[in-house]
């Protein structure tokens, strides 16, 4: 990493920790992501599904020596840990969160020890945990460098309320289709065998503040989505793919614009 990369406390992320000797199995039948071949230092994108098949939780999961560390949002952590050991039954595994940091450096190349690049997209940079670490910027210059890329974030799908597929999870290395059962799984692999997605998490522009969330987003008079999480001049939005290319689309009166970001393909048509 260079000298001028800086800094930034994901102060909404928090760390648990799996270890036991059937610490990979335990998680390989929960998780959309395949951890069998987990290496330390290695990392998965993935989520915990509910037995529909909708998000539940986002997970960065970190292979070490004898478990891993989970990256999971902090207001649900305790959510977390209690869903793992209701799943737990008779699998060797402990489940403690641990008191360590969650820091994340953009666009920083390879990463340094200690650090384990982004794997979603590597214009997010290295992610690092840590007990004792300093940050140099706000967790908003984050969001704001993830919404730019057209990365959705956890105040986008919530819980229990989207697909991880609506949510790009995907496109994004969140899910491994040939991996084994997971929670979710049926749901899930039933989307993307139709061949076509309806609706994605996508960037909005527009000038001025962000739209409420929840504002509906139209094309003319149809219904094309909603906004979600924003920025003042960008917000992510979850769209009808099908109503919105070569469509003026507004919301509350004013003009807004999708962007298809790069790593996206596009739909193919219904």
């Amino acid at each position: 990493m260079k000298s001028s990369d800086r800094i930034i406390a994901l102060q909404s992320r928090a760390v648990v920790e799996v270890s036991g000797p059937d610490w990979r199995s335990f998680l390989q039948g929960l998780i959309t992501n395949d951890v069998e071949m987990l290496a330390p230092g290695g990392v998965r994108f993935a989520a915990l599904l509910t037995p529909q098949g909708r998000v539940l939780f986002d997970l960065f999961v970190i292979g070490g020596d004898g478990g891993c560390l989970i990256d999971v949002a902090a207001d649900r952590r305790d959510d977390f840990v209690q869903r793992l050991k209701l799943y737990r039954l008779r699998a060797k595994v402990e489940i403690r969160p641990l008191e360590l940091g969650v820091f994340a450096i953009l666009d920083a190349g390879a990463a340094a020890p200690g650090w384990v690049v982004d794997p979603r997209l590597p214009a997010l940079g290295v992610r690092g945990y840590t007990a004792d670490g300093a940050a140099d910027d706000p967790e908003i210059a984050y969001d704001a460098w993830r919404m730019t890329l057209g990365v959705p974030g956890p105040d986008d799908w919530g819980s229990d309320k989207r697909y991880p597929i609506e949510a790009d999870f995907d496109l994004l290395n969140g899910i491994d289709f040939r991996k084994g059962c997971f929670v979710g799984q049926e749901t899930t692999s039933r989307m993307k065998r139709r061949g076509s997605i309806r609706s994605r998490m996508l960037p909005i522009l527009f000038d001025g503040p962000a739209p409420a969330a929840g504002s509906e987003i139209l094309a003319g008079t149809l219904r094309a989505g909603e906004v979600l999480s924003g920025l003042p001049g960008l917000a992510m939005a979850l769209v009808r793919l099908d109503r919105i290319e070569g469509q003026a689309l507004t919301v509350d009166g004013r003009p807004v614009r999708t962007m298809i970001p790069e790593w996206m393909p596009r739909e193919p048509s219904r």
